[in-house]
């Protein structure tokens, strides 16, 4: 017998040879005398000349005696009856251990196994003999649970047997079992038209009891009665164990829940629509009489300076200020800095006291600024009687942190001047004129450090780091803007030259005289300003003054440090605002000529 198929041997065809039978929808193999599709019978074709010829001839003359004449019996099969006989008889010769060749044991096996077979075919051809029931089938093939009775046509002791089908053998060895025959049999396949899957059962855990509501209107300890009767408040579908009980404290943690949500959106949403569509809250008028300081840092937005008014009780939202705020004109916007405000005060009045810069608690150096200028201004700004920080910067002088270069010169006007460095101050109720004084000199100090002017001096031709800041406050008095600075500074570095026989080293600077005098005058008498006296006055002394004359800004500073180099030796302003720079003594009496003569006619004379 070869793989999968019927050699030339004498083995019948064995049922667990996977070729076995018809391989049918179900994908197992069909056995003999089942019907397939709910009952329909079997159909037989024909067998095919090719057929006959994998089959051992011994079995077809078997199967079809009335042909047995057409295949005649071929030796190795005479054999096999010959052995046959010999061993039912007992006569087959022994090996020599006693036992009978293997390839007769199984020869005699099959032929019993063959009887047997036979004999379960003549049974079933009598019985198919008498009349049966018959189902009948749809056009489909379906069963439609009808039963008709036929007679049975006895057209032989084979007839309705498949020939190419072997019937089962009742213990024949290795025989798999038959599953749908048996008392306790699994239900036959079903066609795939009619299959249905069918869902899992979900186990549901039961709640723990509670007294509280259940789903059938009573409470949960009520178990008596028959869970399979109808009413029971079981849920349609479930099969078996007792209804499922609904927790009371879940209900009532659900309703809880439903109530938060829905009341916390409800409150969302309401102030989001107050919000976005009603006027923000604000108070009326100007404010009550009690008076707070409010600080507003660097960068602060609107909104976020109406709420720190808000908090300190200034406006009544900060939204209402953010609002009023929003509609200022450009160019007046509200700086950072501390202000002194009413309390519920209307943010409109909050808005316009803050969008004046002269209403910030402030102080603010300028460039240029004098000394003198700056004690006035913190002692108005703080209440104290005139003359207080001036006295406080003469007496305290050495302990306002100057460094060490700077108050060198006991011909010094002003130790402190040029070291009250611009910027603006902001103040609070804890400001003095030591503490102030103390930031106006460290922001100096800093600065000045910064630009490394104590390295540069030498640079410069000059002799110290003071002659730096110096000349920086003559550059930041006589000068405009910053192109002015640098051009100044040339003129400076020039006069200052041994080489000058022009002005024999005089800077000749009105500027200083106007120190001197602690005025800002244009038109003064020259010839008095040249026999005045001075350390300071430039229009008498050579070089430069013993210290600075104001409080140089940034942009004097870098000036100074970055001359123009344009050999430039003199200056005049034509019309107060612009300035001329020439090169010569020439172009430079030219020009002041023609400023006196405008001066003149200015002046009516």
């Amino acid at each position: 017998m070869t793989e999968y198929g019927r050699g030339r041997g004498p083995e019948p065809w064995h049922p667990e040879d996977p070729l076995y039978g018809d391989q049918g929808w179900t994908g197992h193999q069909t056995q003999q005398g089942q019907v397939p599709y709910g009952g329909a019978p079997q159909q037989e074709f024909p067998q095919e000349p090719q057929y006959q010829q994998q089959y051992p001839p011994q079995q077809q003359y078997q199967q079809y005696p009335e042909h047995q004449q057409q295949y005649p019996q071929e030796p190795q099969y005479q054999q096999g009856q010959y052995a046959q006989q010999q061993y039912e008889q007992g006569q087959y010769p022994q090996d020599p251990q006693g036992q009978y060749p293997q390839q007769a044991q199984q020869q005699y096996e099959q032929q019993q196994a063959y009887a047997q077979q036979q004999a379960q075919q003549q049974a079933y051809a009598q019985q198919q003999a008498q009349p049966q029931p018959q189902p009948v089938y749809d056009s489909q093939g379906w069963d439609t649970g009808q039963v008709q009775y036929a007679s049975a046509v006895q057209t032989g002791p084979y007839a309705g047997v498949d020939p190419y089908t072997q019937q089962p053998v009742t213990g024949y060895p290795g025989e798999a079992p038959d599953h749908y025959s048996t008392e306790d049999a699994y239900a036959p396949p079903q066609p795939p038209g009619r299959r249905h899957l069918e869902p899992e059962p979900v186990e549901e855990e039961e709640e723990p009891e509670s007294g509280l509501l259940t789903a059938g209107g009573g409470r949960d300890g009520d178990d008596d009665g028959d869970g399979d009767e109808p009413g029971d408040g079981r849920r349609g579908g479930r099969k078996g164990g007792s209804p499922k009980k609904r927790s009371g404290m879940a209900c009532l943690v659900a309703a809880v829940v439903i109530i938060g949500v829905v009341g916390g959106g409800g409150y969302y949403g309401y102030n989001y629509i107050k919000a976005r569509f009603s006027s923000a809250e604000d108070f009326a008028g100007e404010g009550t009489g009690e008076i707070v300081e409010v600080e507003i840092p660097k960068g602060s937005g609107l909104m976020q300076m109406g709420l720190i008014l808000k908090k300190a009780g200034v406006v009544a939202s900060g939204q209402a200020f953010a609002d009023a705020a929003a509609k200022l004109p450009p160019g007046k916007a509200i700086q950072a800095g501390v202000y002194p405000l009413r309390k519920k005060m209307s943010a409109a009045s909050a808005v316009e006291v803050m969008s004046d810069p002269t209403k910030l608690n402030v102080i603010t150096v300028t460039e240029g600024m004098r000394n003198t200028a700056v004690y006035a201004a913190i002692d108005k700004k703080l209440g104290q009687q005139e003359g207080t920080t001036a006295e406080t910067a003469k007496r305290e002088v050495k302990n306002l942190g100057l460094p060490a270069w700077a108050n060198n010169n006991p011909k010094l006007i002003d130790p402190l001047e040029g070291f009250l460095y611009p910027a603006r101050y902001d103040l609070s109720k804890d400001s003095t004129p030591d503490s102030l004084l103390k930031q106006m000199v460290k922001n100096a100090s800093d600065k000045y450090a910064e630009l490394g002017i104590e390295g540069k001096a030498k640079e410069l031709g000059l002799e110290n780091p003071l002659q730096v800041v110096t000349v920086a406050s003559l550059v930041n008095a006589e000068g405009k803007n910053h192109d002015d600075f640098r051009k100044m500074a040339e003129v400076v570095y020039n006069r200052l030259k041994k080489t000058n026989d022009i002005t024999n080293q005089k800077l000749q600077f009105d500027s200083t005289y106007n120190y001197v005098k602690n005025q800002s005058e244009i038109n003064f008498n020259l010839k008095e300003a040249q026999a005045f006296d001075h350390p300071y006055n430039t229009h008498f002394v050579r070089g430069l003054p013993t210290g600075p004359i104001n409080n140089p800004g940034l942009d004097a500073l870098t000036a100074t440090l970055s001359p123009d180099h344009g050999g430039w030796m003199f200056f005049v302003s034509v019309d107060g605002t612009t300035t001329t720079f020439t090169k010569t003594y020439e172009e430079h009496t030219k020009l002041a000529n023609e400023f006196q003569e405008r001066q003149k006619q200015k002046n009516g004379g």
